[in-house]
């Protein structure tokens, strides 16, 4: 399975993106897929991930920032509104092929992108 992200720029406090996600190879082994972004000098964080149907985001996401799929498309999306300038990051799309209940934490993860910048100016 490859990940491709794309989408990321810059863009000012307030304002909105939409980064994708587009997966190719074996896609019929993704279970779920989470999106991670590592700020500089940080650690990688959770953001959000959909697992079967449902949905899951991090605290200082949640009600901001929206996870989609189009499973014709092979193409997950994370819609972020409301940007603010701590959300500048590294954002990486990542693909879990297991059932694993762990998905805010990376190593449950087999296929990951390169990632796309996103950079919030105050």
């Amino acid at each position: 399975v490859q990940l491709v992200e794309s989408g990321g720029g810059l863009v000012q406090a307030g304002g909105s993106l939409r980064l994708s996600c587009a997966a190719s190879g074996r896609t019929v082994d993704i279970y779920a897929t989470g999106w991670f972004r590592q700020a500089p000098g940080k650690g990688r964080e959770f953001v959000a991930a959909i697992r079967r149907s449902r949905t899951y985001y991090a605290g200082s996401v949640k009600g901001r920032f929206a996870i989609s799929r189009d499973n014709g498309k092979n193409l997950v999306y994370l819609q972020m509104n409301s940007l603010k300038p701590e959300d500048t990051a590294v954002y990486y799309c990542a693909a879990d092929k297991d059932d694993s209940t762990f998905y805010y934490f990376t190593s449950p993860y087999d296929y990951w992108g390169q990632g796309t910048l996103v950079t919030v100016s105050s």
